[in-house]
């Protein structure tokens, strides 16, 4: 076994059946490499020479660097959870926001997330002792969106962590929620994420997920999301940080009439690599998912990007469409991309795509000839690129804060201004 993985299982405990089977799958198959079909253009091999070990201490880091992030706020600090920096106080009637410590509580809450070379999710499923549950009851409507911060700090030593979460919204609910995942300080860890949403009849849902971690973070995170009849579920993911991000999305359009609409950005600069794998799957008839990812790669970076509709059979009148566009702004940089779409019904409207280019220099042209100069044109086009996907919330309060986030990045690290014929 490489050193990662001995590092991830070396303090394991008494676990009970379910968890010693994980961990015994996880010892057998080892880290998926380049023949994986789900891990080829994002390579583990840096990640098996490096050691971690489990946090054994709270971390109290200044609380003032949260105080950007509004109540009702819940925290975990290099995966502990941190009261005195949460505020879940003043939650709204028929929501519950709490952190979960009891094994059993996480085990029932929780599905296993698996499947071919889905080690980090079964190294969850065997090492996860907390995480948090949010809980929307029948009817309730939730206005202000709920904070979930997962904050990484300095430490001695490169930690890891394991959090599992379920959110579950009951039949009429209606709910925002905002998950940040972001460094306080410069560090090295691993955090391993499992997210589990169900979201009953009729119920709606807007869910932002920004990642902006320390250059150095390992972030890989499964989500998984099931949609009953009649369901809205609108969420944006903003790739913005750490070293090396993956996050698998799957989303099952189980019931009739459900609606996802699903956008996101992957930021990549530097030695940065992000990727981000859809799994979008029709189930039941009339339903309809509208995907609208962007990338972007400058320096030595890579951004990676699948994403794959399945129409199973007798899902007829579903509506899927996908569209992926990548701006490549160094000669350097690499963007791989991967759109699949497989039909197994009848009378379905299908459509999707993925372009990887440079900036338009007919736009840029129209621009200065209209009297911009060359580098507030390529920030107008490149902030307009990134733009776009964000409207799939339709909430104008929470697409200004994730666009005026993406503003900042794009003027902190230049990319505004790289000449795209480098």
């Amino acid at each position: 076994m490489n050193a990662l993985l001995s590092s991830l299982t070396a303090e394991n405990g008494h676990l009970d059946p379910r968890r010693r089977a994980a961990l015994d799958a996880v010892s057998r198959a080892g880290t998926p490499g380049a023949r994986s079909e789900r891990w080829k253009y994002t390579s583990l091999r840096a990640l098996e020479r490096r050691s971690f070990a489990e946090a054994t201490e709270v971390p109290t880091p200044d609380a003032t660097a949260l105080a950007h992030i509004p109540a009702p706020r819940l925290v975990f600090v290099n995966g502990f959870y941190s009261a005195a920096l949460s505020d879940i106080s003043d939650l709204p009637d028929g929501v519950i926001l709490r952190p979960v410590t009891d094994d059993d509580a996480i085990e029932r809450s929780t599905a296993d997330i698996g499947g071919a070379d889905a080690v980090f999710a079964q190294l969850n499923t065997a090492m996860a002792r907390s995480g948090i549950w949010l809980h929307v009851a029948a009817e309730a409507i939730c206005v202000v969106p709920l904070q979930l911060v997962f904050a990484g700090t300095t430490a001695a030593s490169d930690h890891v962590w394991h959090l599992r979460h379920r959110i579950t919204l009951s039949e009429g609910a209606s709910a925002t929620v905002v998950e940040h995942h972001l460094g306080i300080g410069l560090h090295r860890h691993l955090a391993n994420h499992a997210f589990d949403l169900a979201l009953g009849a009729n119920a709606t849902m807007r869910h932002a997920r920004i990642q902006h971690d320390s250059d150095g973070a390992t972030l890989i995170q499964d989500t998984n999301v099931t949609l009953a009849q009649r369901t809205s579920y609108r969420r944006v993911d903003l790739e913005l940080g750490g070293g090396l991000s993956r996050h698998d999305l799957k989303v099952s359009l189980a019931g009739e009439h459900a609606t996802l609409y699903s956008g996101g950005v992957l930021l990549a600069n530097s030695r940065r690599h992000l990727d981000t794998r859809l799994d979008i799957r029709h189930v039941a008839r009339n339903t309809i998912c509208d995907l609208r990812w962007r990338a972007l790669a400058s320096d030595r970076s890579r951004a990676v990007f699948h994403g794959g509709i399945v129409i199973d059979s007798g899902a007829d009148g579903s509506d899927a469409r996908l569209s992926n566009k990548n701006l490549l702004l160094s000669t350097d940089a690499e963007i791989d991309a991967q759109p699949v779409l497989e039909i197994h019904a009848d009378e379905v409207k299908a459509a999707h795509g993925a372009t990887v280019g440079r900036l338009d220099e007919t736009a840029l042209f129209y621009l200065r000839s209209r009297g911009l100069p060359l580098a507030d044109a390529r920030q107008l086009l490149i902030a307009a690129f990134c733009r776009e996907p964000m409207n799939v919330l339709v909430d104008p309060v929470l697409t200004n804060l994730l666009a005026c986030l993406i503003d900042q990045c794009l003027a902190t690290r230049g990319l505004d201004k790289l000449e795209t014929g480098a």
